[in-house]
């Protein structure tokens, strides 16, 4: 398509001198840093560049009818949704999945500051102007599923159905007291005191960029076998250590073969992306915790109100801290709508892990909305 050549062109002209940054960071670390992008296929899957929101946005898309809006997490891409995309667009739907703020061929503001959750719901806002579309359906996992529930929280108009995976809805809570003076990673830092905790970790610029970005197909091979349901105890990726390290994978062993729901093609495309980007832009989300914090302040205990379906893996690590039917008792109080599945022996990387398994609850969810929708549309009448 001449528009997309164009979009990739301009894309390509107004990261330059981002990519020229990127590029120093690597040599001066000896990591040869590939700079070639090149695309991967998906039969009927078409890609096209946007600009909303101060920023231009790369999405991968199909199929026609309701919109539904596909927001990957971290460390991922629009890719991380391969096997939802065609699924959905042949029951009908206009499909679309993102490469995030800060990821693959979107732009990533160089400003710290420009990764708050406000600026990541404004995306999402921004899409739907772009589109022309005046709702969607928001599906998320892991970070996506952060920003997934903020927008709903935001702009309930827009976004009113919503699907999140392993990440559960944790309201801003009281503005009283110790709880309302104390930032998210001072408590943290007073939990894990001694111990080594991944979000920490990632809080100081250009520290953990050293470790991921040293050997980024060992990295994504790590973080992608190490958090899925596949990996054995020695394998496993955990969140919190019972000591510090300046490599947060360390710990996590090299599968001698891929789980059968990666192929050394997805891996390939995975650390061709982030080698070509780097980690800094999905690293940002997470430096702007005590930020957001701050700006969420009028949202202590929020209702999200809108049907939701919340998925998660029974072997997810995410969840070792706190397992996932304690994180779902206590969303019922915030998200009354909500309908749950935890499907057993899967990972973090649930959509991909199962697809079969996401792809059915989602249509299924789907389908209740739209005779929910009917219903009530006849009762008006």
């Amino acid at each position: 398509m001449e528009s997309a050549d164009l979009c990739m062109e301009t894309l390509l002209s107004a990261s330059r001198l981002d990519r020229m940054r990127q590029e120093l960071f690597h040599r001066e670390r000896g990591n040869a840093m590939a700079t070639d992008h090149t695309p991967v296929h998906l039969d009927g899957v078409s890609h096209r560049c946007i600009e909303t929101n101060g920023l231009r946005i790369h999405m991968a898309e199909q199929g026609t009818g309701p919109l539904l809006l596909l927001c990957h997490g971290f460390p991922e891409l629009w890719y991380s949704w391969r096997k939802q995309i065609p699924v959905l667009a042949e029951a009908g739907y206009h499909v679309v999945a993102l490469d995030m703020r800060g990821y693959g061929q979107t732009d990533q503001p160089a400003e710290q500051g420009a990764y708050t959750l406000l600026h990541l719901v404004g995306d999402l806002v921004g899409v739907l102007e772009a589109l022309g579309e005046s709702q969607a359906t928001l599906i998320g996992h892991d970070w996506g599923s952060n920003v997934c529930w903020q927008a709903a929280l935001m702009r309930p108009d827009l976004f009113p159905v919503l699907v999140t995976m392993s990440s559960p809805y944790i309201p801003r809570r009281s503005l009283q007291g110790a709880k309302g003076t104390l930032r998210p990673t001072q408590g943290w830092q007073q939990r894990f005191k001694g111990q080594f905790f991944y979000q920490l970790y990632f809080q100081e610029s250009g520290v953990a960029e050293v470790a991921l970005e040293r050997d980024v197909a060992t990295t994504m091979r790590q973080f992608l076998c190490g958090a899925s349901g596949d990996a054995s105890a020695s394998e496993r990726w955990h969140p919190v250590l019972s000591e510090q390290t300046d490599d947060p994978l360390a710990h996590v062993g090299l599968p001698a073969s891929l789980p059968p729901w990666l192929t050394e093609v997805d891996l390939a495309y995975y650390s061709q992306e982030f080698s070509r980007t780097g980690f800094t832009g999905g690293l940002n989300w997470y430096r702007n915790t005590d930020r957001n914090w701050e700006l969420l302040a009028a949202y202590i205990n929020a209702r999200i109100t809108q049907p939701t379906l919340f998925l998660c893996g029974g072997r997810d690590p995410v969840f070792e801290l706190v397992g996932p039917d304690t994180w779902i008792e206590q969303m019922r109080l915030w998200v009354p709508a909500i309908q749950t599945k935890i499907l057993p022996d899967c990972g973090h990387w649930i959509q991909q892990e199962r697809a079969e398994e996401v792809n059915a609850a989602l249509l299924t969810f789907l389908q209740e909305q739209t005779i929910a929708r009917g219903v009530n549309a006849e009762r008006q009448e």
